[in-house]
C-alpha cells in the first residue's frame, strides 16, 4: 500500500503513471534486501537540496555495494521532467531508490553491472504548522558500522526503526527518542532532533551511529547565520529532560515541534518556529 496519492514512477527509461511493478521475486533486493532510496521534497514549485539528495542515494548505494547507474545530475534532471506533471501548489514526496538484480559469491555479495533504479513521486500533503508530536525510550538502539550499513540510507535498517515506533506508540507516544550503543542519544525513530536549552540549539553530535542528515545540515546553517549558537554534543536523555525546546528535523515534514518527552512538557518555543522560518525563507530565496 501506497504512502501518498497521486503517484508517478520513472522505470526502464521513462515516466510511467501510477504505482507500477519494479521489481522481480527473484531480484537480489527482493530476497536480501538490497534496497537504497532517498527522499526530498517539492513545495511550492521549489525543491530545497534535490542535487545533495539525488547524491547520498548514489553514495547509499555504494556502501551497500551497489553499483550507482544514474549521476545526481542526470537524476535532478529526471525528477524535474516528472514533477510537470503536478501543479505548482502540489506537496510531493520524491523517492530515488535502487536494488541489487543479482549477486556474486553464493549469490549473497551484489553483481557489478546488475543494478535496478527508480524514481517515485507521491503527493504527501506537509505537516500542519501546529502539528507536534511526542516523544518516549525505547529498549531498542542505533546500531554502528560493524553491525549494520549504517553510512547508508538503507531499507533494511527499517524494521528495527518500525519496533521503535510500534512500542512509542504503544506507550501512546508519536515517536521514540532513540540511544545509540552507548547509551547517549542518537535521533529519534523517524528524524533527527534538536534540544535548545538558554537559547543555544544542542543536536547529537554525528558519531556513525545515524544519518546526519541534509535537513539538519540546513538547520545547522541558517540557524548560524542568523545567530544562534548552535552546538553538536554528546547528549543524554537527561539533557533532554532539562531542554526549554525540543524539534524533529526531517525531510519529509522539515520541523515538528516536540510537545513531551515522558513526563517532561514543552512548550513550541521561539527557537523552533525560527528554524521553521528560516528554512522556508532559505528554501525560497534559493529557487
Amino acid at each position: 500500500m501506497a504512502t501518498g496519492t497521486n503517484i508517478r514512477t520513472y522505470f526502464d527509461g521513462r515516466w510511467h503513471d501510477g504505482d507500477i511493478p519494479v521489481m522481480k521475486a527473484a531480484d537480489h533486493g527482493s530476497w536480501l534486501g538490497t534496497t537504497v532510496f532517498d527522499g526530498a521534497r517539492y513545495v511550492n514549485g521549489i525543491a530545497p537540496d534535490l542535487d545533495a539528495h539525488c547524491a547520498r542515494v548514489n553514495h547509499s548505494a555504494e556502501a551497500l555495494m551497489i553499483e550507482p547507474t544514474v549521476t545526481a545530475e542526470d537524476m535532478v534532471e529526471i525528477v524535474r521532467d516528472g514533477l510537470r506533471a503536478y501543479p505548482k501548489e502540489a506537496a510531493i514526496y520524491i523517492r530515488p531508490m535502487y536494488w541489487a538484480l543479482e549477486g556474486d559469491y553464493l549469490g549473497i555479495v551484489p553483481k557489478k553491472g546488475a543494478t535496478g533504479f527508480a524514481i517515485s513521486l507521491e503527493e504527501i500533503p506537509m505537516a500542519a504548522p501546529d502539528a507536534a508530536t511526542t516523544l518516549t525510550t525505547t529498549r531498542f538502539r542505533r546500531p554502528v558500522l560493524e553491525d549494520a550499513v549504517v553510512n547508508a540510507k538503507a531499507g533494511c535498517l527499517y524494521p528495527n526503526n518500525a519496533r521503535m515506533l510500534a512500542e512509542a506508540r504503544a506507550k501512546g507516544f508519536g515517536n521514540a527518542l532513540v540511544a545509540d550503543a552507548l547509551g547517549n542519544v542518537a535521533e529519534a525513530a523517524t528524524a533527527n532532533v534538536f534540544m535548545v536549552r538558554d537559547g543555544v540549539a544542542f543536536t547529537p553530535i554525528a558519531n556513525g551511529t545515524f544519518l546526519a542528515g541534509i535537513t539538519r545540515a540546513r538547520h545547522m546553517a541558517n540557524m548560524r547565520a542568523d545567530g544562534i549558537e548552535v552546538r553538536e554534543a554528546v547528549l543524554s536523555f537527561d539533557d533532554f529532560r532539562n531542554a526549554d525546546e525540543v524539534f524533529l528535523s526531517g525531510n519529509l515534514m522539515k520541523v515538528t515541534p516536540v510537545t513531551a518527552f515522558d513526563d517532561t512538557r514543552y512548550q513550541v518555543g521561539p527557537v523552533t518556529r525560527r528554524v521553521r522560518e528560516l528554512y522556508w525563507d532559505w528554501a525560497a530565496s534559493s529557487a
